[in-house]
């Protein structure tokens, strides 16, 4: 039997999903074409849109469908990177952000971008001090809602509010925190300017429940931003292609879904979290928990397991039917310490110690209990 403690970096798929995903799939016809069974097309795809909209409070017209996270922060970074005010240069990056972000700032720093580099706390959270002083004359900023490792909540209205007060625009990574965190675009964004605050948002569809391969980037209207594809006009300009509408369809259910059970999911998940954290401090007496220990994602759990290797937890918990991680997906298949708790301060070797565990909508008592069954064990073998 397997014990699944990775929803962080996919969770499995919903019912609701896959049955929106096979309905919209019978439907044949380009959504863009003109003639009946275009329209046909057309019609699930824009009611999709309108149904992924009411769950993340924005408009219809400012959801962009993407193929996920990595997309979505790909699109709105390149795009306010090329519609920027003229001579911005800054990119205002927190140091704990997910490698998605990273290395597309990175990427645009060969184009010219200067990066300034905003500390995180030794609870992985985004100093807002540094962060507000960072954006004076910034070309835009980024921040995570939710660290996707350490699960600590930033104070993502502040941010926000912060940089409508600097006239910058500010694109925020709700990939790790929607479904679990009372999350609206049009509350964050508020009264902000047109083109500056919160502008772009992004969402994965498989971080719900929803298909691998689906997501959306929310961009206000008023928003200044250049395509990263070109060759069509769908999606006001933003995406050009042919668009997924089997994959608009699930990702839309999936976000209801996900929207009527917030509540109720995330205490459930949280005693669970607790259970788990407490049940490995007293097993493990030398393990830490790392991240705020009140302000996080109700199913993360990430701790330190000192003088032992991440990997070799990993296997063995494995070994046992069980399946954690180091840290984000994107990086997990590569043997390198985690970013993530250097920037909260820790040594390499800490780096290279912290161990994942994150429960989702499928997870019970009993997948604790198979961790708490074996993790003394498997860090007395990791740590020789």
């Amino acid at each position: 039997m397997r014990f699944y403690l990775d929803h962080a970096a996919t969770s499995p798929l919903r019912h609701e999903a896959r049955a929106a995903w096979l309905r919209a799939g019978e439907v044949v016809g380009n959504a863009s074409s003109t003639h009946g069974a275009g329209q046909d097309a057309r019609r699930v795809l824009e009611e999709s849109r309108e149904s992924a909209a009411a769950s993340l409070a924005c408009d219809p017209i400012e959801v962009v469908f993407t193929s996920g996270g990595t997309e979505s922060i790909n699109t709105a970074l390149h795009g306010l990177w090329r519609a920027r005010a003229q001579g911005t240069t800054a990119i205002v990056l927190p140091d704990a952000e997910h490698h998605a972000t990273m290395d597309t700032v990175a990427a645009l720093a060969a184009d010219g971008a200067v990066i300034r580099a905003v500390p995180v706390d030794a609870q992985a959270r985004i100093e807002p001090a540094v962060f507000t002083e960072s954006l004076e004359e910034a070309a835009l900023a980024t921040a995570l809602i939710a660290n996707n490792e350490a699960g600590t909540v930033n104070d993502a209205a502040g941010l926000s509010r912060a940089a409508a007060e600097a006239g910058v625009p500010l694109h925020l990574d709700a990939v790790a925190a929607w479904g679990h965190l009372p999350l609206s675009f049009r509350m964050l964004r508020g009264d902000a300017p047109p083109a500056a605050g919160l502008v772009a948002l992004s969402v994965a569809g498989h971080k719900i429940g929803a298909p691998v391969g689906t997501g959306a980037l929310v961009v206000a209207r008023s928003a200044r931003m250049a395509p990263l594809l070109h060759g069509g006009a769908q999606q006001r300009g933003l995406r050009a292609g042919t668009q997924d509408v089997a994959g608009a369809a699930a990702f839309a259910a999936a976000l209801a879904a996900a929207a009527s059970e917030q509540d109720a999911e995330n205490a459930r998940l949280s005693a669970l979290r607790d259970r788990l954290v407490d049940g490995i401090l007293r097993a493990v007496p030398e393990a830490e928990l790392l991240g705020d220990p009140v302000r996080r994602l109700p199913g993360n759990a990430h701790l330190l397991f000192p003088g032992a290797v991440g990997e070799s937890l990993l296997f063995l918990l494995d070994m046992a039917g069980i399946a954690a991680s180091t840290g984000s997906a994107c990086q997990a298949g590569v043997a390198e310490p985690s970013h993530v708790v250097m920037a909260m301060g820790r040594s390499e070797q800490d780096a290279r110690s912290a161990l994942r565990f994150t429960l989702g909508r499928t997870s019970s008592d009993a997948d604790v209990d198979a961790v708490l069954g074996v993790i003394a064990d498997v860090y007395a073998r990791a740590s020789h």
